[in-house]
């Protein structure tokens, strides 16, 4: 080789790692689509917009909520699976990440080969809610009046799979083998906008989505899936105080990224989104919500999901659940 063109070829070498780690500092140089798979004005769209407001600041470029809602979750959660533009990031909760694989035979994407854990953000207990004029005012007149009914009564859920759904036919299971029909909707206010109005009777939801209906008393929470009463509805009783045991569960959303997104990206913004979950403004609106402010590490919250996707994928194969997708 020509003595010249070996200088070349070792000074190209040379830089290729420095020019690496500028293009990786650079990250990001356009704005950055945040992928929230519900509405606006749901839980989930609350803390990503926590979230993004202080990612913004710190990444020095826009950061952008796009609400993309329906299949309880899947279709927003699967545009982040299948983003190659290394700017699109997103939140995603319960049902399309550890349950949605055990229930879809055709799901088109996989969570974990497709996606990566950043942080778990926040998790609540979940209620199980029921019309003000629903007659009954705790558990047992619930299962009684379910029981009296069969098929007549209706509850809803934010899509086939999701964890209100699957909360829902657990309890109605652990309760003897109640039978109600399953509405789903496109996201939390739709549900909850019915529920206030009487046209399904009942929800397991989580507590964020339906706080503020639970205070006015549009709609009364029977029971919560916590291990211990909710403090911020400290009347409300437990499944496991009314006789169901085994029954806590919570609700959680968590950070993800594809699965392409490099390491030290994914460190980055976990970092960042401890940061704005632990800011006291964002911290404050996410607790009077009715959240728990989580804040995780990246190999926390993948720890996390595969524990709650073998929880929830045994339950699934228990009762023998399988959906279409």
């Amino acid at each position: 080789m020509h003595p010249t063109r070996r200088l070349l070829l070792g000074a190209t070498l040379a830089t290729a790692p420095i020019l690496s780690a500028r293009a990786q500092a650079t990250w990001p140089n356009r704005p950055v689509r945040f992928v929230v798979p519900f509405p606006a004005g749901s839980s989930p769209d609350l803390t990503g917009r926590v979230v993004t407001a202080h990612l913004a600041t710190a990444l020095g470029q826009p950061v952008v909520v796009e609400n993309r809602a329906g299949a309880g979750g899947n279709i927003g959660t699967d545009l982040v699976a299948k983003a190659t533009d290394e700017h699109t990031i997103g939140l995603s909760i319960n049902g399309p990440l550890s349950t949605a694989p055990a229930l879809f035979p055709n799901l088109p994407y996989d969570p974990k080969r497709d996606l990566v854990a950043v942080s778990l953000l926040v998790r609540g207990p979940q209620f199980l809610v029921v019309n003000k004029d629903f007659p009954a005012m705790d558990l047992a007149g619930f299962i009684a009046h379910v029981r009296a009914n069969p098929g007549k009564l209706a509850f809803g859920s934010v899509g086939p799979g999701s964890g209100g759904h699957l909360g829902m036919v657990d309890l109605m299971a652990m309760a003897g083998g109640l039978e109600m029909l399953h509405v789903p909707y496109r996201g939390f206010p739709d549900a909850t906008l019915d529920l206030v109005a009487g046209r399904i009777q009942a929800m397991v939801v989580t507590t964020a989505a339906v706080m503020g209906q639970v205070r006015d008393g549009s709609i009364r929470a029977l029971a919560v899936t916590s291990a211990n009463r909710f403090a911020l509805t400290p009347a409300v009783p437990t499944l496991a105080e009314q006789g169901i045991a085994n029954a806590t569960s919570y609700g959680w959303q968590i950070m993800v990224a594809p699965a392409a997104t490099p390491p030290e990206r994914i460190a980055r913004l976990a970092a960042e989104a401890q940061r704005a979950l632990r800011d006291p403004a964002g911290r404050q609106r996410l607790e009077a919500a009715g959240f728990e402010v989580m804040a995780s590490t990246p190999a926390e919250a993948a720890a996390f999901l595969a524990e709650e996707t073998e929880r929830w994928g045994g339950m699934i194969r228990r009762l023998g659940i399988r959906m279409d997708a």
